[in-house]
């Protein structure tokens, strides 16, 4: 039968029904998921339409996800971590929410030091086991919206909880019968959803937590969790592999409102923050992520690249503060002595710094030349050059004339012809000859700089 679709003023065939198939053994996927080779990508060529919502934003897992496989944050950590996020999500909460676990005295002193702050965002919402013991400690701190465990592929449901897909499904849905009840806002984490049985088992999930938040009229919010990174966005990926393909059923099949929608992503195949912009662009209107991209294995999607990524897509900065981006990587440096990679982009040592002679004439030159865009004025990170014997004498005059203490806020700057810089290169080549390895550190360039071209006047 066809029906009109208001909404794409088109024809479409009457909505097919999904069942929960409810099989006695584990679908789990050999041909693509063998185990003992590299998971395999199939190719149905079925494309979907991109969609993406009016609005989307960002969500935070780092005191959740983010210290499961990290030194654990102190309540004072967690609270000056908390003042950046919001600073950097800005007043219209770009950086929408961020989850806590409510399970240690720690935990709730954390977030009863996080709510006295007063933010509008991000907001603080709370995560918990399928267990409705768990929603006692909800309630207690006065959060109205938590995330649920609702594992959905036969690897978990089969292999960890020892259930049928029926009786998993049972449990999900008399759990969130309970949070409703409460008047509390559920967040169904689809645990491993890129390896689930999307029409056997993930739609009719989908469809009973929609029809469950229509009686209640209350939102039933579904997180996609791509657990173990095996998401692709290439067109015309099978699923349940293909990320866009998640979100059109989704948003399509189940009838899942897009505000209702996060993607969560791990990196562990390199895909986390480009599986997380397709989510966006097919119909999810929130991703969620880490500060740095921390988090279990090879952690999740960076929060500040989602930042970025939102900028060139709407073109608009929306209230965020970007230069909170280089606070948070300080405050992990110093405080959390977290080693940040150093070619990590926006956030690394490295990021915006060469130490290649022929870069660093063009930074002299022009920083637009080798810089990506305006760092200093965006990120507050001008670009930098590390002086080794490959700097030249450009790479030495850009570090006198944008790092020397009497160089970087003058009108004056040395050429790089300058006799003082010639000596200066000359010194660096003999210490590179003797062995030396490592790039000169800032008392050292200041020191040879009184020396050859202070001193030298």
């Amino acid at each position: 039968m066809l029906v009109y679709n208001k909404e794409k003023k088109m024809l479409e065939p009457e909505e097919y029904k999904f069942e929960l198939q409810d099989v006695k053994e584990p679908n789990l996927l050999r041909e693509t998921f063998s185990y003992t080779d590299i998971p395999k990508i199939a190719f149905n060529n079925t494309v979907v339409p991109m969609n993406p919502p009016e609005n989307i934003w960002m969500t935070d897992t780092t005191f959740r996800d983010g210290q499961q496989a990290f030194p654990p944050f102190t309540v004072d950590q967690i609270s000056h971590l908390f003042d950046l996020m919001h600073r950097l999500g800005g007043p219209h909460g770009m950086i929408r929410q961020t989850e806590f676990f409510l399970y240690s005295d720690k935990d709730k002193e954390a977030v009863r030091k996080c709510q006295e702050k007063g933010y509008e965002f991000p907001q603080i919402t709370s995560w918990i086991r399928a267990n409705k013991n768990d929603f006692k400690l909800v309630k207690e701190m006065g959060i109205k919206e938590t995330g649920i465990l609702t594992s959905c592929s036969d690897y978990h449901i089969f292999l960890k909880l020892k259930k049928t897909r029926k009786q998993a499904l049972d449990m999900y849905l008399d759990i969130v019968k309970a949070a409703l009840e409460e008047g509390i806002v559920p967040r169904c984490h689809f645990e491993d959803i890129t390896r689930a049985d999307f029409y056997g088992f993930v739609i009719p999930f989908a469809k009973e937590l929609m029809k469950l938040s229509k009686q209640a009229k209350m939102p039933v919010k579904i997180r996609a969790c791509d657990t173990l990174g095996f998401g692709v966005a290439y067109p015309g990926v099978a699923l349940p592999r293909n990320v866009n393909g998640i979100m059109y059923g989704l948003t399509h099949h189940a009838g899942v409102p897009s505000e209702w929608l996060e993607w969560h992503g791990h990196n562990d195949f390199y895909r986390a923050l480009t599986n997380s912009t397709f989510a966006w662009l097919y119909g999810c209107s929130g991703i969620n992520g880490t500060l740095l991209g921390i988090g279990e294995r090879t952690g999740n999607t960076p929060i500040e690249a989602l930042a970025i990524e939102y900028v060139a897509f709407r073109g608009d900065h929306n209230g965020m503060d970007l230069s909170a981006i280089t606070e948070i990587a300080k405050y992990f440096k110093k405080e959390l002595k977290y080693d940040v990679p150093n070619m990590q982009p926006f956030v690394g040592a490295h990021f915006n710094s060469t130490r290649a002679g022929i870069h660093a004439d063009g930074l002299l030159k022009e920083q637009e030349i080798y810089n990506v865009f305006d760092t200093k004025a965006i990120l507050n990170r001008p670009p930098e050059v590390a002086i080794t014997d490959r700097a030249g004498l450009a790479g030495i005059a850009y570090w006198i004339n944008t790092q020397h203490p009497k160089f970087k806020d003058s009108d004056k700057k040395l050429d790089k012809n300058h006799p003082g810089i010639v000596k200066i290169k000359e010194h660096i080549d003999e210490l590179f000859k003797s062995d030396r390895r490592n790039p000169l550190t800032q008392d050292e360039m200041i020191e040879l700089t009184k020396k050859f071209v202070l001193d030298e006047k």
